[in-house]
């Protein structure tokens, strides 16, 4: 039904319009007495078999729904109704901000996949908290943090720190977002001498904190194995508790869309179906390098349950969706859920 008729519907409007109409709708049905429970008889697989023990967490399911979906974390409780077994709130910033200039996300229907430069676009660091005040425990939350975008470059590990420390109390683990394409000074954020000073700095800041937070970084799809070499010997010289791969990609090979739309669009990262064999591979490669050294988190191109067990079956511990859940529907963690209880049969 949604993809015969609701979604046919939905993309006939402009994208980011859509996003918000959408939340608002999950919001309004909400308030309806039995919507959740009947959204958690329809779509909730509950299963003990499915519980993934990570970081020191228990995950009631092994597929969680990436960050960017609900930034300001407005709507997680209500999204833990169609089975996630955690969800990622952000790209969180200090201070709110605006992001990238409007239009700003696009369509490649042909591809099943998204181009986006959003821009970190958030409510800012007292919005997310005053949300995650309302946290009805429901599920995990991951808190996915960035810098503001016109944060000078001897000041971005304090953005970093701002947010770590005020958010501590709120979610269940860290995900530090260096590798997205659509923000300022993106080569900082990638150099291996300024990653380990983060990374140090957070972990001795969470030191602090009588409960330690897991800590983890969000690559990019598009690193070679050279520099993929360099993320495992971050991991283990700073021992960092996970990777999540990836996010999305300045790449626009083997793509479907036409040369005159993809300039028509411009710049912005590709996520969805384009997407998908890269963040496998880089996750096989982490994962047979690092002989299983750390967990890895795998998100990108995952449509299918096919998909999801295709980047378990690579060394992912966990996965995440995002642009499969606008195009497959809400029913999809219940198939990806579904296909593992079967696969472990």
């Amino acid at each position: 039904m949604y993809k015969s008729l609701i979604r046919p519907i939905l993309f006939k409007f402009d994208p980011e319009k859509v996003h918000y109409f959408t939340f608002n709708l999950i919001r309004i049905f909400h308030k309806i007495p039995g919507v959740g429970s009947l959204l958690r008889f329809i779509y909730l697989v509950n299963d003990k078999r499915l519980e993934r023990k990570l970081f020191g967490l228990t995950f009631r399911s092994p597929v969680g729904l990436a960050a960017g979906f609900d930034k300001n974390a407005v709507l997680y409780n209500e999204l833990a109704n169609f089975g996630f077994g955690f969800i990622e709130i952000g790209t969180v910033t200090p201070k709110g901000q605006e992001g990238n200039p409007k239009k700003r996300l696009f369509r490649l229907v042909e591809d099943e996949g998204i181009i986006n430069r959003m821009g970190f676009n958030n409510a800012g660091l007292d919005a997310a908290i005053e949300q995650l005040k309302g946290n009805k425990g429901k599920l995990i939350i991951g808190g996915n943090i960035g810098k503001n975008t016109t944060t000078a470059p001897e000041d971005y590990t304090k953005d970093y720190l701002e947010c770590f420390n005020a958010l501590h109390p709120y979610v269940d683990y860290f995900v530090l977002n260096v590798s997205c394409p659509n923000v300022s000074s993106h080569a900082k954020l990638n150099d291996k001498d300024y990653l380990e000073e983060l990374i140090e700095t957070v972990k001795k800041a969470n030191m602090a904190f009588e409960n330690q937070k897991p800590i983890l970084l969000k690559i990019a799809p598009d690193l070679n194995e050279g520099q993929l070499d360099e993320i495992i010997d971050l991991v283990a010289n700073t021992n960092l508790d996970g990777v999540i791969a990836s996010n999305t990609s300045t790449s626009r090979s083997n793509l479907k869309a036409s040369k005159s739309q993809l300039e028509e669009i411009g710049n912005g990262g590709v996520s969805g179906k384009p997407l998908a064999g890269k963040s496998t591979e880089v996750i096989r490669y982490l994962h047979t390098k690092s002989k299983g050294a750390f967990p890895i988190i795998g998100v990108g191109g995952i449509h299918t349950a096919k998909d999801a067990i295709e980047k378990l079956n690579a060394g992912a511990s966990l996965v995440q969706v995002y642009t499969g859940f606008i195009y497959s529907g809400p029913s999809l963690v219940k198939q990806i859920n579904s296909k593992i209880l079967k696969e472990q049969s």
